[in-house]
């Protein structure tokens, strides 16, 4: 009989005791043991590559080149490619990894988790892909930008930089263990090594669109014509750096998100911003549609298998048809002014794109856009769209060679960088004001096995969630999750609309959010043998004061742990993230003064069959 992964990963789960913090020490030396021997095959080849004992990479190279446009060298079509199917196989194990943790909790490590094996494929891949671009150039020319690393061994800058955002992705799986060991289990997308993961190969597609530019660089021939037009395969490249981007926003999808509304529209408008205007400016008419539609096919694709196929959590997607208009629009007056679209574009995308994205949301999100949010949700995001889109111009400058002045163009980078770190720690920062909770439980079912129940909750003081962002009901990590917007039906009294769990291992809170404020009220929760806390119980009748909403939904984090300590450590993985984002600015830079003299031709026409 087939089993669903949720019932497969709660059998594992359920034969012992969930630890709270890292892994157990034979996970660990075989994950370490794998990662290092894949590592070693990985530059064996190279090296048999590099002196001639095999051609095994070049063949592989001059078939990619079948499939992607002309005059692109080997030592970027085989890159691509694989970087691309690994990207794709990480974003799956992603998605389908935070859909366990939000129905089965916290899992006993790497090996544990059926969805983290396609994450460590993918990120492997991503790197192998970085790797493969810096060894195969052999006999070849790769361009003025190309970094010197032996005496007659130049690698493609951008190959460096893929490699770089890959090893830093793989990074994150170690040190994430560490990081529970230290602090516990930080359920959430936005725990520090978790941004390592996700922003290491969202990032790394910046990386793959230089790739192309750089290798166009290097060649004079335009060599044989590939299946794949160009226009295709550049709306391809940038439809990935809109997923990449878009993976941010993964706790909003789902309906548990851990941080402030606004935080949701900013992340999208960041990442259309950015990926939109490149798309128009780099591919041509039509791009930024053509984007779009492969990101809705490539994001909803996954949304599908993770959850209809493999009966997990679906994750509902913004659509941004309406901003792919917007960034088609201004294009009309502005395609030969790219900072002057990418503003523009960026001013619509905080608008018009916002207010298509608040419409959207009413219809398929588990927790929509209210009006309490709207005012600052419609700054966050102009500021996220301004900043995305002048990003976005600068990149689609690097790949076209026409960079503006580096006086114009380091402060327009940095000023950038500056709005999305303000606007983050804006979104982040939140508040737990007092506030109480009397709820009165009637039962559906009552047996200890299943018990559900309906809730009628009054809350003080008096005026709490009169015009909150969300007042629900929420159960998670009990084999399901349930997200239920209370209904008032008195003053400062609400009731729920469906049963709620109140059973097993289900953890069923009140959670409450307006402007700053963010708290929760546990309603059940079961004892916890590892974390060493008590049940709290489910009685028919219960006045209970509210916690920040943090310390529920992570109940695994330990709480005793220095201020500093967690300061030093997020600052550490905060400065090596910044070092990812200036490199791929350097390298950016590089190639685009590089190629400032042969400027982005347009793409030949295609051949027509007589």
């Amino acid at each position: 009989m087939n089993q669903t992964s949720a019932e497969w990963h709660r059998a594992l789960l359920t034969q012992e005791v969930r630890p709270t913090g890292g892994a157990a020490l034979d996970q660990i030396f075989i994950a370490s043991g794998g990662a290092t021997v894949l590592t070693l095959l990985l530059l064996l080849l190279g090296y048999a590559h590099r002196t001639g004992r095999t051609r095994l990479l070049e063949r592989a190279a001059a078939l990619s080149q079948r499939v992607l446009p002309r005059g692109l060298p080997g030592w970027v079509a085989l890159p691509q490619i694989v970087a691309m199917i690994s990207l794709v196989t990480a974003l799956l194990g992603m998605y389908w990894d935070i859909s366990l943790h939000i129905t089965q909790g916290r899992d006993e490590g790497p090996l544990a988790n059926i969805a983290h094996y396609p994450i460590l494929i993918g990120l492997f891949g991503l790197f192998t892909a970085g790797m493969l671009a810096v060894v195969l150039p052999k006999d070849e020319p790769v361009g003025g930008a190309a970094v010197r690393i032996t005496r007659d061994w130049y690698a493609p800058v951008s190959g460096l930089l893929l490699a770089g955002a890959g090893f830093y992705a793989l990074l994150g799986f170690p040190l994430d263990d560490v990081w529970h060991r230290i602090f516990g289990q930080d359920v959430t997308l936005w725990g520090p090594t978790h941004l390592m993961l996700i922003g290491g190969a969202g990032l790394s597609l910046v990386a793959v669109a230089l790739l192309e530019r750089e290798g166009r660089l290097a060649r004079s021939d335009l060599g044989e014509p590939g299946a794949l037009p160009r226009f295709a395969h550049r709306g391809m490249a940038i439809g990935g750096l809109l997923v990449g981007l878009s993976v941010f926003q993964a706790e909003f999808d789902f309906g548990v998100q851990q941080f402030r509304m606004v935080h949701q529209p900013f992340l999208i408008a960041v990442a259309v911003g950015c990926a939109l205007v490149v798309a128009r400016l780099w591919a041509g008419r039509g791009a930024a549609l053509f984007v779009v539609g492969f990101y809705v096919l490539v994001r909803g694709g996954v949304a599908v298998l993770v959850g209809p196929v493999l009966g997990e959590q679906f994750a509902a997607i913004p659509l941004h048809v309406v901003e792919a208009l917007c960034v088609e629009a201004a294009a009309l007056l502005l395609a030969r002014r790219a900072l002057a679209l990418g503003v523009v574009s960026g001013l619509l995308i905080g608008t018009v794109g916002y207010a298509s994205e608040y419409a959207w949301t009413q219809v398929a999100f588990p927790l929509p856009w209210t009006p309490d949010m709207a005012v600052e949700g419609a700054a966050m995001a102009v500021a996220g769209g301004v900043a995305g889109g002048v990003l976005g111009a600068l990149l689609a400058g690097a790949l076209r060679g026409e960079l503006p002045r580096r006086k114009t163009s380091v402060p327009l980078f940095a000023g950038a960088l500056v709005v999305i770190a303000l606007a983050v720690t804006n979104a982040l920062v939140g508040t737990a004001p007092p506030v109480q909770a009397t709820v009165t439980l009637t039962d559906v079912r009552g047996g200890p096995q299943d018990r559900t129940g309906h809730a009628v909750v009054r809350m003080s003081p008096a005026g709490t969630g009169q015009d909150s962002t969300w007042l629900t009901m929420t159960g998670w990590q009990g084999g399901d999750l349930h997200v239920d917007r209370l209904t008032q039906i008195g003053p400062d009294t609400y009731r729920t609309n469906e049963p709620m769990p109140l059973h097993g291992t289900w953890k069923t809170m009140i959670r409450f959010h307006e402007g700053r404020a963010m708290v929760a009220v546990p309603v059940y929760m079961p004892a916890d043998e590892a974390l060493g806390v008590p049940a709290v119980t489910a009685d028919p009748q219960f006045t209970r004061d509210s916690q920040p909403e943090w310390q529920v939904l992570q109940r695994e984090t330990k709480q005793d742990i220095p201020s500093w300590l967690w300061v030093t450590c997020s600052l550490v993985v905060l400065a090596c993230s910044l070092a990812l984002v200036l490199s791929l600015g350097w390298g950016a830079q590089r190639i685009g003064r590089v190629g400032a003299g042969a400027p982005e031709r347009s793409p030949e026409p295609e051949r027509t069959a007589v």
